[in-house]
Order: C-alpha cells, then structure tokens, then sequence
C-alpha cells in the first residue's frame, strides 16, 4: 500500500514539474531526484538475445501441438492412446524452421574473414519482430547515448538507413540473465584503485563516480594527481578529489568493439571516417597464411583467437 501511495505521489509531483521528493521517514528518511524516464537509456533497453527468440518460437510450437493433442484425445479411445499416437512433434519443428528460414533477424553469417564473422556474431538491431522500423525511427534512438559507454560501440555501424539502428557490442561488454548489458569497472576505495572488477549496468552506473582508464596512478594503486577527470550520471565531467572516485574503466578500448579497437591510432581520427574503417576492415580480403599486421594495437590475437578461424 505504502508503495502504491509513493508511485503515485512521485507521478503528481513529476506532473506538477517538482524536481524532488522526500521518502522514508525519521533517520531513514532521504531526497530523491524525480525525473521522467529516458526511454534510449541502456537501463530501459533489454537485449533480447538468440535463446530467448527460439524459446518463443518453441513456445507457439507446443501451444499449437497442444491443441492437436486435446483434439485428438477427444476423438481417439482412451484404452488405445499412447503417446506415440497423441504427440506429434511436427508443429515445433516447422515454429523452428519458420525462424531459422524467415525471421528478420536470421542472418546467413558473414565469413569473408575472421573479422567479419566475429562482429557478426556481436551485432546489435533495433529491427526485427517487436523493435523499430527504419521508417518510424527517429534522430533519438539512432544518436549515441551516455549509456552506451562500455556497452555498444559509438563508432561501428552501418552508413545507410540503418545508422544507430545497428550497432556492435562493446570489447568487454557482457548480457546479463535479464537481458541487460554490464560493463566492467575496477573498484576504488578511499582513492586507491583495487582488483576488484564490478559489472555494472547502465542503471547501477549512474549511480557511481566513475574516473578514465588512463588516470595517472602510483605503484600501490593511488591517484598521481591531486584532480581526477571522472564522469556522473548523464555523462556529466568534472574534476575532483580522488577520494571521491568510486570506479575506473578497465582499459581505455572498454567503449569501443572489437574492429574499432583494430584501427591504429584512433584517437586521431575523426569519427565518421574511423567508421568507414571499422566498417571496411571487415570486407578486407583473408589471407592464405595469417600474419601479424605491421601497425596494430594488441587486439589483433585476441579477436583471431574468439573468430575462431585461426590455429594458433
């Protein structure tokens, strides 16, 4: 009861344009911000990964095989019924086919090089059966968000329509069992940096200071300055104490994905054109015998060895 009279509460307030509210009560009692929820915000945006689209396929293929089964002992003599004669499997198997032969978001994997495989496999739509159209979606949901730090890359996605509808899963990115994306942070406590690694999702994020992978740090793990560059809710930047630092990234390429972590130099480069690179690396052509690259950036072995192409 109590939690129905606070939700509504917070929605007079949010509609009568207040800013916060207080809950709780005696010691317990605090000021929380009320806002309206952003709705391209990575901690309302779930990923609905492979398992979880055959499952719903599998599940309209067992209510189908249901409904034969009921008609059939219906009709059939209840002595002669075995489940030979009542199940027939039939139904699922078409549900299964249906997706793997039609859906949208079944794709024939792209195997022109390693690379090409491997971000395959990693790609993200907002197309498909449930999301967006190319035709209805806005600049909102195709722009870059604060919350994609760490999880979907800002650089790599297609050029045509489909720009920020398609994007590819950040280098240390993982889905969590919801559906949510994490991403790691090493835990700072008392502004020494531990080896404590924190998956944390969007959401949980915002609520942290979090500082930059390439903060100055001394051998036992502290800050070297007396300033620390970090990021708030939002992508808000400051410069504060390092006691004030709750997290830092776990390497500077944590935001990027994989073929954008392959490109030399890239903080040098302007964006659209590091996309036309992240994008062509893909369509370069396989090697007989794989090298090593002259120029590279040590991510080279890492995504040769998960393409899962290469002996090494």
């Amino acid at each position: 009861e109590e939690d129905v009279a606070t939700t509504i509460e917070y929605l007079v307030r949010l509609h009568a344009g207040e800013t916060t509210m207080s809950v709780g009560s005696g010691d317990s009692a605090r000021e929380i911000p009320v806002e309206t929820d952003d709705i391209d915000h990575f901690g309302n945006r779930r990923l609905r990964t492979v398992g979880e689209l055959i499952q719903n396929q599998v599940r309209v293929g067992l209510s189908r095989t249901e409904r034969v089964v009921r008609e059939r002992m219906t009709t059939q003599d209840v002595e002669a019924i075995t489940p030979q004669t009542l199940i027939n499997t039939r139904p699922i198997t078409a549900a299964i086919r249906e997706f793997f032969g039609t859906s949208q978001l079944s794709q024939f994997m792209d195997q022109h090089n390693p690379l090409a495989g491997l971000t395959h496999k990693r790609r993200l739509s907002a197309l498909g059966p449930g999301g967006l159209s190319r035709e209805r979606a806005g600049m909102e949901v195709r722009d870059v968000h604060p919350s994609h730090y760490g999880r979907m890359c800002p650089i790599e996605t297609p050029e045509g329509p489909n720009i920020g509808l398609i994007g590819s899963l950040a280098s240390y990115a993982r889905v969590n069992p919801f559906g949510f994306i994490e991403t790691p942070y090493r835990k700072v406590t008392e502004g020494v940096v531990t080896e404590q690694i924190d998956y944390l999702t969007a959401d949980e994020e915002d609520r942290f200071v979090v500082a930059q992978a390439n903060a100055r740090l001394n051998e036992d793990g502290s800050f070297a300055e007396d300033r620390v560059l970090v990021r708030r809710k939002g992508g808000e930047v400051d410069l504060i104490s390092p006691t004030g630092v709750e997290y830092i990234d776990v390497s500077p390429r944590q935001m990027v994905s994989v073929a954008t972590a392959m490109i030399p130099f890239l903080e040098h480069d302007d964006a659209n054109r590091a996309l036309m690179g992240a994008n062509m690396q893909r369509q370069s052509v396989p090697l007989l015998r794989s090298e090593s690259p002259l120029v590279g950036t040590g991510m080279e072995l890492r995504a040769a060895v998960d393409a899962g192409d290469v002996v090494v």
